[in-house]
């Protein structure tokens, strides 16, 4: 998903604060690179790219009002056997600029989150200390994208997560926008990503699909 994609018009814009009209409509889009589709929910309006023609996407009558991500519309998007990721929240903060605390990792491939991102995003990197690692990849539509974990989680963190975070930013050049999906259950790490600064921008789910 490295190279840009039309919805990467839509993220940008909404970094900028600018939102697709809340008309409750469906825009459809060309599907992502490596095999993968998504659908994303702005407020009042989303975002669906997919191989399968507008006409058999607006058929199952999706909306912009949360109609986009109802687990039937993403079953027919997925087909009966393709792989629908779980739905995140959308986020968004600005670079801070260097220098980091953080180094490079070089020994981190094995780590899950890792294969993670380099099964979903390309020119991954990571980086990370005692406190945990995090990975900076350009992910959906050709976005660049954060992702998080701390070593030891057990002790509620210790605040470990927000300095994480700040330091991760400090990677990203000042004022760029940098994205990251978190599961809306994972209620300690949204905390964190809001008390760094992240705006949610809407939410989003990718899919793998397996239409025979």
């Amino acid at each position: 998903m490295g190279a840009a994609h039309p919805l990467l018009t839509f993220f940008m814009a909404a970094a900028d604060g600018r939102f697709p009209p809340a008309d409750g409509r469906v825009t459809v889009l060309p599907p992502l690179a490596g095999g993968l589709e998504c659908s994303v929910a702005f407020t009042g309006h989303a975002v669906v790219a997919t191989a399968l023609a507008g006409q058999a996407v607006h058929a199952q009558e999706p909306d912009g009002f949360g109609a986009s991500l109802s687990p039937d519309f993403l079953r027919h998007l997925a087909g009966p056997k393709g792989w629908i990721d779980v739905i995140d929240v959308t986020l968004m903060a600005r670079g801070t600029g260097g220098p980091s605390r953080l180094a490079e990792l070089t020994d981190a491939d094995d780590h899950p989150r890792v294969r993670h991102a380099r099964e979903l995003r390309t020119n991954v990197k990571v980086y990370g200390d005692e406190r945990g690692l995090i990975t900076l990849a350009d992910g959906l539509a050709g976005r660049r994208e954060l992702s998080i974990e701390l070593r030891d989680v057990q002790d509620g963190g210790q605040g470990h997560g927000r300095s994480l975070l700040a330091d991760a930013l400090a990677l990203v050049p000042e004022a760029d926008p940098v994205f990251a999906a978190v599961a809306p259950g994972n209620a300690r790490s949204l905390r964190a990503f809001l008390a760094c600064g992240f705006t949610p921008l809407g939410s989003e789910v990718l899919l793998r699909p397996e239409r025979g």
